[in-house]
């Protein structure tokens, strides 16, 4: 085993000038006057550099939730008969179908192999 070399406070302090903390530049934007990162994107405006590259965000309300959220009846029965053609089937692909949804037996392949 080698022997280890010293260092001194000097060295440490050289290998340690790099750890300080940087403030991080924000600045407002020129058109909307929200606070951005420069290079970046408005996250509210969807802009950059003056171009709609996201549309703007809005917010929903406790309505308009409940609405999309809501379903009707109609749209539950063929929810459920879905479930059921796929239970039918196997939810596996075509492996599943194949060998009727068992467990493999070993780690290579759906059957064979150990005991």
């Amino acid at each position: 085993m080698s022997i280890r070399m010293r260092h001194t406070r000097g060295h440490s302090g050289n290998r340690r000038s790099h750890h300080a903390l940087k403030n991080r530049v924000i600045i407002a934007d020129k058109e909307s006057g929200n606070l951005r990162l420069p290079h970046h994107l408005d996250e509210k405006a969807g802009t950059y550099r003056g171009k709609l590259i996201v549309p703007a965000r809005v917010k929903q309300t406790k309505e308009q939730k409940a609405k999309t959220a809501k379903l009707t009846e109609r749209d539950h029965a063929q929810v459920h008969e879905h479930e059921k053609a796929e239970a039918k089937l196997g939810s596996k692909g075509l492996i599943g179908r194949l060998t009727g949804g068992a467990k493999p037996k070993a780690r290579s392949g759906a059957g064979g192999g150990g005991v």
